[in-house]
Parts: structure tokens; C-alpha cells; sequence
């Protein structure tokens, strides 16, 4: 998970903090010293952890802090603050041009990951009502055309290519390919080296002129630390990058880049690569982040990937359904099979206010237990799906054949629904309606109703 060792770090920091009545400035001193520790350990700048540090002693000294009745809550929302300034204040769209298309040139270094997830950030635009076109201007790399055509396919996207032509040639070329068939966005998935160098950055500035994007994106791989931040220093002084797009998040245990590109070069963070799935995107919220990272969750983004993994429409049938007792065996699958899609436990349960993501340390949802459960259920009847209680013996025998599984398996699956069912019984019509027109927080606050997490 991102961030998991600084979170611990500071995690104990703060707990230090709490076990004191009042906080003299020693007290200040010592944890702002492990704060220091925990940012360098976590691979942030030098610099910004100087700053940082800085920023925070001078606001935790002041006598409003030391006199509160609740001093190390003060401290830790300073730190909070802080955190969020660091990374951006808040999410940054992306910059729409006023006349179509958009075009958004995709930079960075190989192996960053500019093809998979330039095809993923296709893949978010066309979901917000978007007709993105994804252009192969990678000539160089062995097969990045054919790994933009398959991703592009994977997501629904057309891929524009003109196989090993000049690259702004390529690129100009689907702009006016985009104007005639009506995509508003133009994504150029661009040619990166192993390293920083004269040629390469000459070739991306041609294409710059040529086609004057409206947004450079640098697509930087969190896990390399420092030398990630090194090279979005270098792009933006030799080619004037807009955003970041910040790949392996999820897998980046320190977080330093993240936690420094924003200082050292002044460009938002725009999206973070969250997974190996092209739908393993998510806009990056500097405010939810800082959240994450002192462990009080962001159920904000809890809230949306519920959305995006419920259908709306399921969601309001599997209501009714509950309501009336008409919940069967093959909407409990259904339900598995989303909550499946909003990815692993562990990371669930770090964004959950108070949840220590370790207790669920390597939780996921079981794929082969998964596929028993749907090799059963469609090892039956629709009679038997709708009315277990049909299942004797016979019949379990045939399902459990049927399905390659055991009967203690088939009992296993019954008594896991049985149990399922013995709940919603036990919540009266009105208490289950209350729950159902519940607004998970109505987004903390906002308007429109939202359905419960789990879709029902």
C-alpha cells in the first residue's frame, strides 16, 4: 500500500504526542525530529523535508497549540494541512482546450508506463462522456504500436497509427483524423528513452510546435524515488510540463515522489496508477492523500469506487429484492463478483477512518473460492438458484459433479447464503428501507443520495 512505512512512522509519532496531557516545546521538538526522520526514510527531497518541517514547528510552537485542551489534535491537523499544501491543495482537472480537440501529449521515460496508462486515462475519459483517440508516436520501442493497439482495444478506445512515419507527421495527422470523426480528446503516446537525453527531448519539442498541446503530461513511476522527482526537473526545464501522472502508486511503500514532485516543480499531481488493471486509475486528491497517510482513511474515495464498481440500476433491483425477501443465490454471486472490482481488502481498509489496513495485511478476495462459488451456482437450475431449500441430497451431488468441487463445498456456499438471508430477516421492512435510503454521508455533506457500499 502507498505510503504504509511513513504512515506507521508517523502513526507512532502522533500516538507519543496523545499520551501527553499538555505538549512543552521539547515535546514538539522530539516529534517534529522523528517527523524529519520519517519524510527522509520515505525518500522525500531534502529540501522539502526541511521546508516542511520548518512550517510545521513554527505553526505547532505557537501558544494557540500549546494551551489547547487537545494539543496533539492540533498538531496532527497542522501536519494534515501541511501535507495537503505540499502535494497541492486539491485535485487538478485536466486543461480542456476551447476549440476541439484537446490534445494531451504523453512524456516521460521507458518504462514508466506512459502506454498502459495513457490507455487507462483514455479509458476514465471515455466512462466521463468523452470520445478520446489514442495516437502511436512511439516509433522507436519494439512493439509499443501493437501494445497501444491491444491496450486501446482493451478499453474501448480507438488507436490512431501510421506505423514508423516521422512522429510529428503521426501526430498532425491525427489531430485532422480526430477533427473528421468527432474525438474531442487526442492522447500521443510518445517515445521515451532509458535515460534523459539531447535526441529525445529535441523530438518531443518538435512535436510541441507542431501540434501546441494543451496539456504536457510526464508520466513518472513512483517507485523510483528520487530519480523520479530528478526527471520531472529535467522534462520541465527542457520541455515545460503541465501535470504528472504518478504510475505503481499502490505499490510504492515510501511515497517520497509523491511527496516531493509538487514542491520541486510546481506541477500537479493529476493521477495516480493504482494497479496492473486498466481500470486501476483514480484522480489524485493531495487532501485525501494526507488523510491516508496518518491513517484517517478517505472514505471519499471509498464512496466512489463503490459507485463506479455498482451499477446504479443492479444496485435499486438488488434493493427491492432485499426488501421483499426475493434475494437469490445468483445475486449473491453478483454481489462477490463486485466487490471484487473494487480491488484488494487491504487497501479497502485503508481508507476507512480508523481501520488499520495490517489487520487485512494481504487480504484479497479469493479468485479460486470465487470461481467455485460460480461454478456451483451455474451448476444449477434456475428453480434451485431461486429456492434452495430444493437442494436434498441427490442434487447436491449432481452440482457438486457438475462444478468439479466437493459436497462439503455446496454446504459450505448454502450456509454462507443461509446465514446472508437470517440477516436481512432480522432488520424489520422499515429499519431495511432506512438503511437502504441511507447516503453513506451523502458524501460528507453533499447533495444526491448515494446507494450503500456494498450496492445494496
Amino acid at each position: 500500500m502507498a505510503f504504509e512505512s511513513l504512515s506507521e512512522k508517523l502513526s507512532a509519532t502522533f500516538k507519543k504526542l496523545r499520551s501527553k496531557g499538555r505538549l512543552t516545546e521539547s515535546d514538539i521538538k522530539d516529534a517534529m525530529r522523528d517527523v524529519r526522520m520519517a519524510l527522509l526514510e520515505a525518500d522525500v527531497s531534502y529540501k522539502v523535508v526541511k521546508d516542511f518541517v520548518a512550517r510545521v514547528s513554527e505553526r505547532a510552537m505557537g501558544q494557540a497549540v500549546l494551551e489547547s485542551l487537545t494539543p496533539a489534535q492540533m498538531v496532527i491537523k497542522i501536519v494534515n494541512e501541511e501535507l495537503t499544501e505540499t502535494m497541492g491543495k486539491e485535485n487538478c482537472k485536466i486543461n480542456i482546450s476551447s476549440s476541439s480537440p484537446t490534445v494531451i501529449m504523453l512524456v516521460g521515460l521507458q518504462g514508466a508506463g506512459k502506454t498502459t496508462n495513457g490507455a487507462k486515462l483514455a479509458g476514465l475519459l471515455k466512462k466521463q462522456g468523452k470520445r478520446p483517440l489514442l495516437v502511436a508516436c512511439d516509433i522507436y520501442r519494439p512493439a509499443a504500436i501493437d501494445q497501444l493497439i491491444t491496450v486501446g482495444g482493451q478499453v474501448g478506445v480507438p488507436v490512431f497509427q501510421m506505423g514508423k512515419d516521422d512522429p510529428v507527421k503521426i501526430a498532425k495527422a491525427a489531430i485532422a483524423h480526430a477533427k473528421q470523426n468527432g474525438n474531442d480528446i487526442v492522447m500521443l503516446d510518445t517515445a521515451g528513452r532509458l535515460h534523459i537525453d539531447t535526441t529525445l527531448m529535441d523530438e518531443l519539442k518538435n512535436v510541441k510546435a507542431a501540434v501546441e498541446p494543451s496539456e504536457i503530461m510526464l508520466v513518472l513511476d513512483a517507485m523510483t524515488g528520487q530519480d523520479a522527482v530528478n526527471a520531472a526537473k529535467a522534462f520541465d526545464e527542457a520541455l515545460g510540463i503541465d501535470s504528472v501522472f504518478l504510475t505503481k502508486l499502490d505499490g510504492d511503500a515510501r511515497g517520497g515522489a509523491a511527496l516531493s514532485v509538487r514542491a520541486v516543480t510546481g506541477k500537479p499531481i493529476k493521477f495516480a496508477g493504482i494497479g496492473e488493471k486498466l481500470d486501476g486509475i483514480e484522480p489524485f486528491h493531495p487532501e485525501r492523500m494526507a488523510s491516508r497517510i496518518l491513517g484517517m482513511g478517505d472514505i471519499l474515495t471509498l464512496i466512489e469506487k463503490a459507485e463506479q464498481s455498482f451499477d446504479e440500476k443492479k444496485a435499486q433491483e438488488m434493493a427491492d429484492k432485499l426488501l421483499s425477501n426475493r434475494f437469490t443465490l445468483a445475486d449473491y454471486y453478483d454481489q462477490l463478483v463486485q466487490l471484487k472490482g473494487m480491488g484488494s481488502l487491504q487497501d479497502l481498509a485503508g481508507m476507512i477512518p480508523g481501520m488499520d489496513s495490517k489487520a487485512l495485511a494481504g487480504a484479497t478476495i479469493d479468485e479460486k473460492a470465487l470461481a467455485r462459488t460460480e461454478a456451483i451456482i451455474l451448476s444449477m437450475t434456475p428453480a434451485e438458484r431461486n429456492d434452495p431449500s430444493l437442494l436434498n441430497s441427490s442434487r447436491k451431488k449432481r452440482i457438486a459433479k457438475g462444478s468439479g468441487t466437493q459436497i462439503v463445498d455446496v454446504n459450505r456456499l448454502l450456509k454462507q447464503f443461509e446465514q446472508m438471508q437470517a440477516l436481512t430477516k432480522q432488520l424489520s421492512g422499515k429499519n431495511m428501507k432506512k438503511l437502504m435510503n441511507s447516503k453513506m454521508g451523502a458524501k460528507m455533506g453533499g447533495k444526491g443520495k448515494k446507494k450503500g457500499l456494498f450496492g445494496f
